[in-house]
């Protein structure tokens, strides 16, 4: 399986995010994709691409025009204020504000694009921010063309969180949303979206929550106890042409592979039954056991069976052809062990995908 990485990514390192009530340092580093790629290399998984530049079109494909603006040009506005430490948000526009003026203030607009502060701007988080979404789209360009059956996009930052016009959760353009809609620009007629993150995919799902073309399926832990805590409940089945194409798992927390399969195995047979024309699968390894800001208790080999039941839906959902999936890199923040567990599911799947 071929890798597609950048190592662009290190020029976005924010300092801190609010958490528990503080400003602690940010658990999403650039040691994470630096260990997945580190233990890539280590098995032999495959060649390791860099990314082609696809520009903002495929982006602004999915993401407001506006924001995606805003994003190219936060920091320089933030440094034009004197400030040259991380840029956050200071208030959020909640029930009864007005949403229909954009304010002019900077501190204001990164409220105004943002669902929390855990996602810091620095002097290079846009560039690190295009190539993760660049990383994305060379995946779902080697599967839209033929090239490949299956690839890794090593995308940092995050994307599941990012929604349609605002930032979140580390995450800032939705890669695999935006890799979702490339593919179905580029000859799919639909495409589905399997999210194993701890957390929920609140940005993926509200991106296509209205849309048939595009299947989401999320298992995380319950959002009554467990960040984002507004989306990911298991009614939420989509609305107006999409109702019915969205299907959610919230478990509880202290969730092993006993309870986490059965889950996983109804979400592959959904998305058999759909039939989609490929795979974006949101790959968050924050389930493990030792993550330390999630409260799954998935081991080092349960992520090779995880692999192991997406490999099983690509090579029996399409009636004999094997069925085309991109993993994209979301969360996990255990760093000795997330390029085991990373790995582990990309050789799960490679060991019976066929």
């Amino acid at each position: 399986m071929r890798t597609i990485y950048s190592d662009r990514h290190r020029l976005h390192h924010g300092k801190t995010e609010l958490t528990d009530g503080q400003l602690l340092p940010c658990f999403e580093m650039p040691s994470r994709a630096d260990m997945v790629l580190a233990r890539i290399q280590a098995v032999g998984l495959g060649a390791v691409l860099a990314p082609s530049a696809f520009g903002l079109g495929p982006v602004k494909r999915v993401h407001r025009s506006d924001f995606v603006d805003f994003l190219g040009t936060a920091w320089a506005e933030w440094a034009a204020t004197g400030r040259t430490h991380d840029a956050l948000p200071l208030v959020w526009p909640v029930r009864g504000m007005r949403t229909d003026r954009i304010p002019l203030d900077i501190d204001a607009r990164l409220g105004y694009y943002s669902m929390d502060a855990g996602v810091p701007i620095t002097a290079g988080t846009w560039t690190a921010v295009q190539d993760s979404a660049d990383v994305a789209l060379t995946g779902a360009q080697l599967l839209a063309s033929g090239v490949e059956k299956s690839a890794f996009a090593l995308c940092r930052p995050p994307g599941h969180h990012a929604a349609h016009d605002y930032m979140g959760g580390y995450c800032y353009l939705n890669n695999a949303a935006i890799a979702a809609q490339y593919l179905l620009d580029n000859g799919c007629k639909k495409v589905a979206v399997l999210d194993v993150d701890y957390h929920h995919g609140n940005g993926t799902q509200s991106i296509f929550y209205h849309r048939s073309d595009v299947l989401f399926a999320s298992l995380h832990g319950d959002p009554q106890v467990e960040y984002p805590s507004f989306l990911g409940y298991a009614d939420e089945l989509g609305a107006d042409a999409g109702l019915g194409f969205n299907h959610n798992y919230p478990l509880p927390l202290g969730t092993d592979w006993a309870h986490y399969a059965p889950a996983l195995a109804d979400a592959c047979n959904k998305i058999a039954a759909y039939a989609p024309d490929a795979l974006v699968v949101s790959l968050g390894v924050d389930t493990f056991e030792n993550d330390p800001i999630s409260q799954f208790l998935l081991k080092n080999a349960d992520y090779s069976r995880m692999g192991e039941a997406i490999g099983q839906l690509a090579r029996h959902s399409r009636g004999g052809q094997r069925l085309p999936v991109l993993f994209a890199f979301e969360g996990g923040y255990a760093v000795d062990d997330i390029g085991i567990n990373t790995v582990n599911v990309l050789t799960g799947f490679e060991s019976t995908a066929g």
